[in-house]
């Protein structure tokens, strides 16, 4: 039991003495065949305890040779060799050499590491970076830390200036003078992401009430505003599963001679008259409530929890003395979570927003107090036995083990917009892969309502969807404050959201389990310099879908926003209408506001919440959406989101050849799932066909055909088999070209030209000679083309 917390983490920090290697002021760990710890100590005292960085180091035996001559070595592993002179680390002197995957120029020299790369290099060359701080006052870009991965193939962990952790898992000073940890993984993303996990600890699994819509807002609301605003969510159908109050919750307006009203940690009574029954409203609501702080000030003499805290560090109240927070001493942590924050958690309030913004200075040199805030709220969160989770910015590798990510505030711009995929992707670069952004942008900028819509569709496509806006009157996000059809978007948004709970979940507990981030760059499985250097905006999410992020405005003509990205080989079916994309090659999609490009690779398999209810729990009817083309399985996770979980797992399966789907009998306690359930399987790709005894329906529009399978037995499952063995739908790409010409802003001149070339010539390369000949824009061009070569 720590001083600071009800929990010690877990750690495991001492290596294997068989796996050491080492001299009077050097020592060489090999960890697995693809990671090396190289330390130097000017004093030949080395570090054993875990760090800020690094829990654990006894990792199972790996086999490795060791050839000396004289006072260096050769060390080699399955996948790594190791040449190092004996003495002190040098360029020319200790260098790694990949020998399985090797790329060209693929020798790690020490000190040479390469910088992170941009997002759009006009040469491939560098680190394909890991994330950052915040987005504070980002408009567009930043620079980013180091991940994991290198062009070349061997990137460095430098724990050097990571504290340790003393028996009471409290951060001291280290001992030793270098820390390196040496990932010689090439390209293998996931290889190296497991080894990072491996001495870090794994990503942890988040309430499932954190995946739904979170509604945030620098506003100065009272109880009856903020609980009427729900209200009127929840009358419009607009679902939400956490309540964020920002900083007004507390006093602001202090008296002279207090300071700032920034930071505080008493109910406003002005404006919340019943804190308790406050938050007891939000409860009945089916709502999680996170409460906004900056502690930075410390506690001072108008705060309730004052005279506690002053009596419980020996101090005397009657002084009004302010008590400065000493993040740095742990009897003061500990004073202040049981006495500040406990009373407000035993109130009702969930978790904490951790605002931070005071940099990296403290009272311990080296210890960043934003590290130490994340770890300890984190931890303490668990210690009434519910599911840990705090909010709040990263603060270096390992900020993984304390989810959720806070971004931080960015400005209201396109350029905004534009980064945010590429930097929540990149992110699982350094293992961190639940960012929250402050969708729709939080200040500055510029209202665009085609803008705050595209943003909230990616959000529906991240790992958090969480709403946020300035204190301006202008800058709210409720959709109702847009015009008709960005709001139709937005509300459309926070539904959808809602339904993929099933496949959120399911990816979430495979981001514990086997530390696969939900968002990855699309580089992770397509390696090759299409995906690095022209697609570092599209991502995987998931295990069955590919998203190309819009982010720019669309265009007058087409209507359509549009994104040039690579498409994996394999057929690719839009979520949306149903079109059926061959990759292997460049796409363009354009798509106008009311759709975005996700592609569902064939076979894949995603349960949606089906009904009218769209709340957070285990859903009382089902909806299974398949896309068809290939084989599929799926294994649908839920429990009963308890820290420690009983679990139930459904395997689902498609089998193409016969038309066949199956839902197996649980695997697991059904006691968790609802009492009843209701399945419908909607199977995208394929023509009408009949499935004996299975009421179906069908939509030509989009080939989905739809069946509906009413109450299954979770113990039983369920099976269901095509009369005949089904066959490819129709692409309509006649119609999808009538309805695109119809649309498009241009002269009716240039739609007759354009249907009566495109009517005419019979085969797809004669039709494709003939557009390039036409003089139309090539923003025409472009839209028509795609249709026309979506499956080639």
């Amino acid at each position: 039991m720590t001083r600071a917390t009800a929990h010690i983490p877990q750690t495991r920090p001492i290596a294997d003495p068989a796996q050491v290697v080492s001299g009077p002021n050097w020592r060489i760990t090999v960890l697995t065949p693809r990671l090396l710890r190289l330390e130097w100590s000017d004093d030949g005292v080395f570090e054993d305890r875990p760090t800020q960085v690094v829990w654990n180091r006894a990792l199972p035996p790996v086999p490795f040779q060791v050839t000396r001559s004289g006072d260096g070595l050769r060390l080699t592993t399955e996948a790594l060799q190791l040449d190092y002179d004996g003495a002190r680390f040098s360029a020319g002197g200790l260098t790694v050499r990949q020998l399985v995957g090797a790329q060209n120029h693929s020798q790690w020299h020490y000190g040479l590491d390469l910088p992170v790369q941009p997002r759009e290099p006009a040469w491939l060359q560098g680190n394909l970076g890991g994330t950052a701080r915040t987005l504070d006052e980002a408009d567009g870009a930043v620079p980013l830390e180091p991940g994991l991965l290198a062009t070349r193939g061997s990137t460095t962990l430098d724990d050097s200036g990571s504290l340790a952790l003393d028996a009471d898992g409290w951060p001291t000073p280290r001992v030793g003078d270098i820390d390196l940890y040496l990932f010689g993984h090439g390209h293998d993303a996931q290889g190296a992401l497991d080894d990072f996990y491996a001495i870090t600890g794994p990503t942890p699994l988040l309430p499932r009430w954190a995946l739904g819509n979170w509604w945030s807002r620098y506003h100065e609301y009272s109880a009856e505003e903020y609980l009427a605003l729900m209200d009127r969510f929840a009358a419009e159908n607009l679902p939400f599963s956490v309540a964020v109050v920002n900083m007004d919750w507390h006093w602001v307006n202090l008296e002279p001679g207090l300071g700032s009203g920034w930071t505080g940690f008493s109910f406003n009574t002005d404006l919340f008259p019943d804190p308790d029954a406050f938050l007891a409203a939000l409860h009945e609501r089916g709502l999680t409530v996170s409460l906004n702080l900056h502690p930075a000030d410390g506690i001072r003499r108008h705060e309730d929890a004052y005279p506690r805290l002053a009596k419980r560090l020996g101090l005397d109240p009657a002084t009004g003395e302010a008590i400065a927070f000493a993040v740095e001493d742990p009897e003061f942590i500990r004073a202040y979570l049981e006495e500040v924050l406990h009373p407000l958690e035993e109130a009702g309030v969930d978790f904490w927003w951790l605002d931070w913004q005071q940099g990296g200075a403290s009272g311990m040199p080296g210890l960043d107090p934003l590290w130490l805030l994340n770890h300890v709220h984190f931890l303490d969160s668990a210690r009434t036995g519910r599911r840990p989770l705090t909010f709040s910015r990263y603060a270096g590798p390992g900020s993984h083990r304390y989810p959720v990510g806070f971004s931080g505030d960015t400005i209201t711009t396109w350029e905004s917009l534009h980064f945010q995929p590429y930097f929540t992707a990149t992110a699982s670069n350094i293992g961190y892969g639940w960012w929250s952004h402050d969708l729709g942008g939080h200040m500055m900028g510029e209202r665009d309502d085609e803008m705050v819509a595209r943003w909230l569709q990616l959000g529906v496509w991240s790992p958090i969807m969480r709403l946020h806006s300035s204190a301006s009157p202008f800058t709210g996000k409720e959709p109702w404050n847009f015009g008709a059809r960005a709001a139709a978007v937005m509300a459309d948004s926070l539904r959808l959201r809602h339904r993929l709970l099933p496949y959120l979940y399911t990816m979430n507990e495979r981001a514990h389990a086997a530390g696969v981030p939900l968002v990855r760059p699309l580089y992770w499985e397509d390696q090759r310099a299409e995906t690095v250097l022209t697609s570092t905006g599209t991502f995987l999410f998931g295990s069955e879908l590919l998203i190309a992020p819009l982010t720019t405005p669309a265009d007058r003509r087409t209507g359509c926003a549009r994104v040039r990205t690579w498409l994996p080989a394999g057929t690719w079916t839009d979520w949306y209408s149903g079109l059926r994309y061959t990759g292997g090659r460049f796409v363009e999609f354009g798509r106008p506001l009311e759709t975005y490009p996700v592609l569902a690779r064939a076979g894949a398999i995603v349960p949606l919440t089906a009904g009218d209810d769209l709340g957070v729990g285990n859903p009382a009817a089902l909806q299974v959406r398949v896309f068809a083309g290939a084989d599929g399985s799926f294994e649908l996770y839920e429990d009963d989101d308890a820290a420690e979980p009983v679990t139930a797992r459904t395997p689902l399966r498609w089998e193409q050849a016969s038309g066949t789907f199956t839902i197996a009998p649980v695997i697991g306690d059904a006691a968790v799932l609802p009492a009843e359930r209701r399945w419908t399987v909607a199977i995208t790709g394929v023509a009408p066909a009949q499935a004996p005894g299975v009421e179906s329906s069908y939509d030509e529009e989009t080939g989905t055909l739809t069946l509906d399978l009413g109450v299954v037995d979770p113990a039983q499952g369920r099976v269901v088999r095509f009369a005949e063995a089904p066959r490819p739908s129709d692409q309509r790409l006649e119609a999808r070209v009538f309805a695109l010409l119809h649309q498009l802003q241009v002269r009716y001149d240039d739609k007759h030209v354009l249907w009566d070339m495109l009517t005419r010539t019979p085969s797809p390369a004669g039709r494709l000679a003939a557009l390039a000949a036409l003089p139309v824009a090539d923003d025409v061009k472009n839209a028509i083309t795609e249709l026309l070569i979506a499956e080639v």
